[in-house]
């Protein structure tokens, strides 16, 4: 009821013709005048329609000069026609319909355009529109760039006190004087960097920022379409947008609001509604001839029967709206449809152009692989750990020889990964004092290596981080299955999930490694020479051995063309490699399936890899033409060069729509899918640009036309059989309704409609041809 009084508010002239039904129809026949004013002699009622018929007309020829102005072809002639002419024959009661068609259609026409437009309203809607700035002493701007240590790390509270900060912003008051409240409530455009600010449960993300609170747990479904809420920590980065948990937390802005994600994105939103496809453009001028048969039929039918009549019947069925409406609906669908689905496009003709794609470059790393190389084994030295003296106190608990107690006490892992000792608890405590030596497993060496990597900046970093995770749950597991011969005690933090790891002394050198202390243990992470070097100063390997001396190819096995290396050590002591490689995405051979059964025939990989690795990774995604070791512009001159290919030539009535709305409809379109930053000369090269994003980096790619918000490439197939579809829908829409109005208009040269009945037609074939175009919108995968 809500949705129907706000139409009725939008189109008001729609409710007003409805009710003027009752007094026409009562005062029909009723004249006050008393004698006839002319040979029409129109009655009260009559005259109420003829007002009607007055305002209508006025209001529709200024319609068509505002859309003259805006580019867009005006064939509301054909209703202004329309309805003169049944005023004219004396058909008041068609008149009558027909102002009900127009306004009917003006409603059906906004129905159906927030319809269409839903998904990318509901993404306007959810912009955020305030922030709460913190205000409390030496917290602010000011404060916030002081918070900055030497090495670029901030400075983070411990899980406590982030919970007891965060407990301190969960007034939803405004400042009042009393001091009471923590922070005020302003406009999200006077927010400026390093403002200190609070987000409570359930409100949007105001700009991009970084998390100062223990952790939060944000909705990205906004901004990335990701269904599961995704859980963050101290000093990651917070993007606006993404909706906030249960809890509240700080941050600090990092970004203005108009420099800020969501505001990339809902440029990228305003850009595809205020664009029209070339079909659309194409349908309009369309329009025209329609219009110009449309008046040859009523004048034939006129000037073959002698009645006048006939040319009211005719034009009453005369109907464009397949064209001026359900064109520019169903691809305004399609372009919401691509928005639910996490893809956004620049301007509606990249959506057409979407569904003509017949190449399609893929870059290899970050696109057809995972973004960042992942584990895929861990070599372990037979006596990794064995420098790691353990001994049992008196109280039964274990503590590392030779460190003070308090950094024994603080020894724990991440989420209650430990160093394992020999055997298991019962037996520790029966050694008494005697020392023992704890031993690393693979899982330990990842969980290590993955709490230093954290506050690396390397490449390799983020694959290293997520296998440590995933080693902490494991873990996790087979603590909570009884394995307790941990180390440290089972009392100690870390055991458990959500615990804290203590690390201190980060440092990280550029290109060779980091290092830092985990729990007590010192470890470095990163080259062969850098994490031996202690072993080297301490006499223990000479100066030229080689990572084979420790890793010899007989036992651990060679390193793979597309394998790299990165080495551990625990207290000084080599302990570990840690094998990484570009794997391909787990979906992308099934979507580049896809795409050849969407009958995209031509796929091709361009990387400035090397040819082995590049082979590797090509033959497991089933891609045979390969572009390897190529630089950015070896990239553009690849795309450039395939797109001269196989040209088939223009047809005569393509070279005509060329010169009407300037594009062809025919001609083949490539496009590049690449990550947006790196490819950005070669995406702007292809006809397309489509750039694969998770909503963390800069969404509006100022190379890419098409952006992937939830870096998922199954996108890409999906993408081109959203557009093919809505292209498929829009034809239906049109060529249904033409098809339906035409025979109408035969039927009424005939008088085989009456003008009342054709007014009714008209609407109806209208409402048929707009739906039909509304079901882009649908999911029929």
């Amino acid at each position: 009821m809500r949705r129907i009084i706000d139409l009725c508010k939008r189109v008001p002239l729609l409710p007003i013709t409805i009710i003027s039904a009752l007094p026409i129809a009562l005062l029909w026949g009723f004249r006050p005048w008393g004698h006839s004013l002319g040979s029409l002699n129109p009655s009260l009622g009559q005259y109420i329609i003829i007002a009607l018929v007055a305002y209508t007309v006025v209001d529709t020829i200024i319609g068509m000069v505002d859309d003259l102005r805006h580019g867009h072809v005006g064939v509301d002639i054909l209703a202004v026609i329309a309805i003169l002419s049944t005023v004219a024959v004396g058909e008041y009661w068609a008149a009558w319909t027909v102002v009900l068609m127009v306004w009917s259609g003006e409603a059906i026409e906004e129905y159906a355009q927030s319809k269409a437009e839903s998904n990318l309203t509901a993404l306007i809607k959810a912009a955020p529109q305030t922030a709460h700035v913190a205000a409390l002493p030496g917290v602010g701007s000011a404060a916030g760039r002081a918070q900055h240590s030497e090495n670029g790390f901030h400075k983070t509270a411990d899980a406590t006190s982030a919970d007891r900060a965060d407990d301190s912003h969960t007034s939803t008051a405004p400042e009042t004087d009393d001091g009471n409240v923590h922070f005020r409530t302003i406009p999200v455009e006077e927010v400026k960097l390093d403002d200190v600010l609070t987000v409570l449960p359930g409100e949007t993300v105001p700009v991009d920022g970084v998390l100062m609170s223990g952790q939060a747990t944000l909705d990205l479904s906004n901004i990335n379409g990701e269904p599961v809420p995704r859980e963050v920590f101290a000093g990651a980065r917070v993007m606006s947008g993404a909706v906030n948990g249960s809890t509240a937390f700080t941050m600090r802005a990092t970004q203005l609001s108009h420099d800020s994600q969501y505001q990339r994105i809902l440029e990228l939103v305003a850009s595809a509604q205020n664009s029209r496809a070339t079909v659309v453009k194409t349908a309009d001028i369309l329009a025209v001839p329609f219009t110009v048969i449309s008046l040859i039929i009523a004048c034939v039918a006129w000037g073959v029967s002698g009645v006048p009549t006939r040319f009211a019947q005719v034009l009453v069925l005369a109907t464009p709206c397949p064209l001026l409406i359900a064109a520019p609906v169903a691809y305004m669908a399609g372009t919401g449809r691509l928005a639910k689905a996490g893809i956004l496009i620049k301007a509606q003709d990249i959506l057409e152009n979407l569904g003509r794609v017949s190449h399609i470059f893929f870059d290899k790393t970050g696109t057809l692989t995972v973004k960042q190389p992942q584990v895929v084994r861990v070599d372990l030295l037979p006596d990794a750990g064995a420098g790691i003296p353990m001994r049992v106190t008196e109280a039964g608990t274990v503590a590392m020889v030779g460190r003070p107690a308090g950094d024994a006490a603080v020894a724990t892992a991440n989420a209650g990964a430990a160093v394992v000792a020999g055997g298991s608890g019962a037996d520790a405590a029966g050694t008494g004092a005697d020392s023992a030596h704890a031993r690393l497993d693979k899982d330990h060496i990842l969980m290590l290596a993955g709490v230093v990597e954290t506050y690396s900046v390397h490449i390799l970093a983020k694959g290293i981080v997520k296998a440590g995770a995933a080693a902490i749950d494991r873990l996790h597991d087979r603590f909570d299955k009884g394995n307790r011969n941990c180390a440290q005690p089972a009392t100690d933090p870390g055991h458990r999930r959500g615990d804290y790891p203590v690390v201190k002394n980060i440092h990280e050198d550029a290109g060779k490694g980091i290092t830092g202390t985990v729990n007590g243990l010192d470890v470095s992470v990163g080259r062969f020479a850098y994490v031996t070097q202690g072993q080297v100063d301490a006499g223990l390997q000479p100066q030229s051995a080689t990572p084979l001396d420790f890793f010899p190819d007989s036992r651990y096995g060679g390193l793979a063309p597309d394998e790299m290396a990165t080495y551990v050590a625990v207290n000084g002591k080599l302990a570990a490699r840690i094998v990484m490689k570009d794997i391909p995405r787990p979906n992308a051979k099934e979507s580049l399936q896809r795409l050849r059964e969407l009958g995209v025939g031509r796929l091709t990989m361009v990387t400035g890899d090397k040819e082995p690795s590049a082979r590797i990774i090509a033959d497991e995604v089933g891609i045979s033409d390969v572009h390897s070791e190529l630089l950015p512009e070896d990239k553009v001159n690849t795309v450039r060069s395939a797109a001269q290919d196989k040209v088939a030539p223009q047809p005569w009535w393509d070279r005509i729509i060329q010169k009407l709305v300037g594009e062809s409809t025919t001609r083949p379109v490539s496009m590049m899918v690449g990550d947006g930053v790196n490819d950005a000369p070669v995406l702007a090269a292809a006809d397309i640009g489509m750039a694969m994003t998770d909503g963390t980096t800069t969404a509006a790619s100022e190379s890419a036309q098409v952006v992937i918000m939830n870096d998922d490439i199954a996108c890409v197939p999906k993408a081109i059989a959203i557009a093919r579809r809505t292209k498929r829908v829009m034809l239906q829409a049109v060529i249904a309704g033409l098809s339906l109005a035409i025979v109408g208009m035969v039927c009424a040269a005939f008088n085989l409609i009456p003008a009342v009945v054709g007014a009714f037609l008209q609407e109806l074939i209208d409402v048929v041809s707009i739906l039909w175009a509304l079901t882009a919108l649908l999911d029929r995968e």
